[in-house]
């Protein structure tokens, strides 16, 4: 569904000598007119692909705005009841109560994440193990103190398709108090004020 990949492709067996037959379009690259045919037809699949692609996205972008959208991979620290909203998940909300406290008493990122490496702590379901980046993005995110922002991430329209970290690109969606929070405003504000503190002392 990429033209370009497609005759890149068949251009490169073509010249090892490597035959393709497409039984449902009875094409044979070795022949003359190929080329041309398979381009017209991958770029016709290409245009399919994209045109689902948009109408995804825009159905996606719709429940984020109407508020039905339902998130697919949920955040260390809880789980989806059977309704599909975020519940805090006991276990892993003990992880990340202690991650926000050390950082309130005076351990950086990396040193946290250190800690929780010995002390054998199973890392985010996302990660292989804990990092000075895993905890930051912890420390960071809003959904701790019961806030969601939905498109933090999006896809490009064209292929090859590419998830993105969402700069101002594409709209965000902000839902305060969506869920119970584990952490309070109070220690997240404080955590905040710190990180750009110390953002502005290593310059």
């Amino acid at each position: 569904r990429n033209t370009v990949d497609s005759i890149e492709t068949i251009r490169k067996l073509k010249a090892l000598g490597v035959t393709i037959y497409f039984e449902k379009e009875n094409i044979n690259t070795m022949s003359d007119q190929s080329e041309q045919m398979l381009t017209i037809l991958s770029s016709i699949a290409q245009g399919e692909s994209e045109s689902i692609s948009t109408n995804n996205r825009w159905g996606i972008q719709k429940r984020f705005r109407d508020g039905s959208y339902n998130i697919g991979c949920v955040a260390y620290g809880y789980m989806k009841d059977d309704d599909g909203e975020l519940i805090i998940n006991e276990n892993e909300a003990a992880t990340v109560r202690r991650i926000f406290q050390d950082y309130l008493n005076g351990k950086g990122s990396y040193v946290i994440a250190r800690d929780l490496t010995n002390d054998k702590v199973p890392p985010v379901r996302t990660a292989e193990a804990w990092s000075d980046s895993v905890v930051k993005g912890i420390l960071q995110n809003p959904i701790y103190e019961g806030d969601l922002i939905l498109q933090k991430t999006y896809t490009t329209e064209v292929l090859p398709y590419t998830k993105k970290i969402n700069r101002g690109e594409m709209p965000q969606f902000f839902i305060k108090d969506n869920h119970e929070p584990i952490i309070t405003r109070e220690q997240c504000v404080m955590v905040r004020e710190i990180y750009e503190y110390r953002r502005k002392q290593m310059g």
